[in-house]
């Protein structure tokens, strides 16, 4: 990927089916601040982004939600991921469906996810869309096996290539272990994955803890993490190495907080732990030079003040210093990172939180940082070039007014999607049998009988063979319908998989068929709103 061509940024993020959001779009400019009441699920979408960006750094599901004593993104874990209101399928399946649009040398591409939560956590749908082609898809055929069934575009002697992928892993993000890269089509596959890889990996989530700021650090610990707790450690390193980025901070903090600041700098403090349990070594702390009046260490400012210093820090000096996995295949040019703050107004003041949002348009004006946040008091953007404010919950409280709307519908319940997934199932018999637990090679055959049906891509097929299919598992009376809708088309005319033909967009939903109307090269928009009116008019 050449410096000259434009670098891998994500610039909209989908909610299909996730915690309080239904069929939300949200376009993602250089620096985007969500505002609205509370309650409105704000936060969550900063936390889709988090999700997003673990998998495609490599973290299996479980890692993700917090498994094994790590961390969830998410508040609540993967249960509180389940859109409120959502009801099991007849198998007692719930989930939730997420999905971004990353731009970059290629274009606009699209990955949407659909992960099941209950009865266990795993990916059960996935689909990376763009310039023209259906990609990759992953569809889940034999629940008692840890993996899923994937097929990529190949455009050789083969048109796709399909193969297990494990259920846990973001299947984009594995492609460069498995494609080799000898066709044309294969190359497109890799510059894609990379394309949708390196935009994700760049989403570093920062939540400043001023109680765990002021404890003094090891000299050493010098990427900062998201909790800023080795903020001292940082700017040890940041007035050694960056002189001119730490000259800038200085200035910031001078300018709007209390008190004179002459410079940022670390004094020695107490011994602290070694790393990775080893014997303790001479612990510092940072500490603000005021000149006449001394050296006051930041154990003794106030939690707004840390916050902004925590801020500021991470919009001046970028992925060098941070705590992010970025890729290491590119150079730090060819990367941009996104920055992800929930409540960047928290505990700071109007004058403060408006220098923020300088420091942020002085970084998106270079192209290497870009900022997702959300704020209370929407007014500190108020005459700031380059800012782009959403008002969360209003498009969605309207959609739900309207007849057939997102509102309605999310709330079906289980009566109303039993029909769909019966249909499904009896529809996938006839155009090409169902996956079930013959493995692999059962998979194979089932999906070589789909194809000869003219019918199905795979993503397709799995959503027929398990029932009510991937969207059912994401648990809203949509996804059940989805089931419907691509049984429905089986018979719209031959699709071949992941080939050109099966270009399509899947919209708002992370599985769902292309439509009658999508040709070749042709991408479709399915509107959630509408989504039931056209379920109506396939049936």
């Amino acid at each position: 990927m050449s410096s000259s061509q434009p670098r891998p940024i994500v610039t909209e993020l989908r909610l299909s089916a996730f915690k309080s959001h239904r069929g939300a779009n949200f376009a993602l400019d250089p620096i985007t601040l969500l505002t609205g009441a509370s309650g409105t699920g704000k936060s969550s979408v900063l936390e889709a982004l988090a999700v997003l960006g673990r998998l495609a750094a490599g973290a299996e599901l479980p890692e993700v939600f917090g498994a094994g004593g790590a961390k969830s993104v998410v508040r609540g874990g993967a249960a509180a991921c389940i859109p409120q209101g959502a009801q099991p399928d007849g198998e007692g399946r719930r989930g939730f469906r997420i999905g971004c649009t990353a731009t970059g040398p290629l274009g606009p591409l699209r990955l949407d996810l659909a992960v099941q939560v209950e009865p266990s956590l795993r990916i059960v749908g996935e689909r990376l869309t763009g310039v023209g082609e259906t990609l990759l898809t992953t569809a889940l055929r034999d629940p008692t096996r840890r993996t899923v069934q994937a097929a990529w575009h190949t455009a050789g002697v083969v048109a796709v290539t399909r193969a297990p992928l494990p259920d846990s892993r973001l299947a984009t993000s594995l492609l460069p272990l498995r494609v080799a890269g000898r066709t044309e089509g294969q190359r497109l596959v890799l510059a894609a994955a990379e394309q949708m890889v390196v935009a994700l990996r760049g989403v570093f989530p920062i939540a400043p803890r001023p109680e765990t700021m002021r404890a003094p650090v090891r000299l050493g610990d010098g990427r900062l993490r998201s909790a800023c707790d080795n903020l001292s450690a940082v700017l040890a390193r940041t007035e050694g190495e960056c002189g001119i980025r730490h000259g800038m901070l200085v200035k910031a903090v001078r300018d709007v907080c209390s008190g004179p600041v002459e410079r940022l700098t670390t004094v020695p403090a107490a011994r602290v732990a070694g790393s990775r349990g080893g014997p303790t070594v001479d612990g510092v702390i940072a500490a603000v030079d005021r000149g006449d009046l001394g050296m006051v260490p930041i154990d003794r400012l106030g939690d707004g003040e840390l916050r902004f210093l925590a801020l500021a820090l991470v919009l001046l000096t970028g992925p060098g210093v941070l705590d992010v996995d970025t890729s290491t295949e590119l150079l730090p040019a060819g990367q941009v990172l996104t920055v992800v703050a929930d409540g960047l107004d928290l505990g700071v003041d109007r004058r403060q939180a408006r220098e923020l949002l300088r420091l942020a348009g002085l970084a998106a004006s270079r192209g290497h940082i870009r900022l997702l946040a959300t704020v209370q008091d929407p007014s500190c953007a108020d005459d700031l070039e380059g800012v782009s404010l959403t008002v969360v919950g209003a498009e969605e409280a309207a959609a739900a007014k309207e007849p057939g709307g997102a509102g309605e519908d999310g709330a079906a319940s289980e009566a109303a999607m039993a029909p769909a997934g019966e249909t499904a199932s009896a529809d996938a018999e006839e155009s090409g049998g169902r996956a079930g637990a013959g493995g692999s090679a059962g998979a194979e055959g089932t999906a070589a009988g789909a194809d000869r049906a003219g019918g199905k891509a795979p993503i397709d097929e799995a959503v027929a063979a398990t029932g009510a299919g991937a969207d059912a598992a994401a648990g809203s009376g949509v996804g059940a319908k989805v089931g419907a809708e691509v049984s429905a088309e089986a018979g719209a005319g031959p699709v071949a998989a992941a080939g050109p033909n099966a270009g399509s967009d899947p919209g708002s939903s992370a599985v769902p068929a292309a439509g009658p109307s999508a040709g070749p090269g042709e991408e479709r928009r399915i509107d959630a709103a509408r989504w039931e009116d056209e379920v109506d008019q396939s049936g």
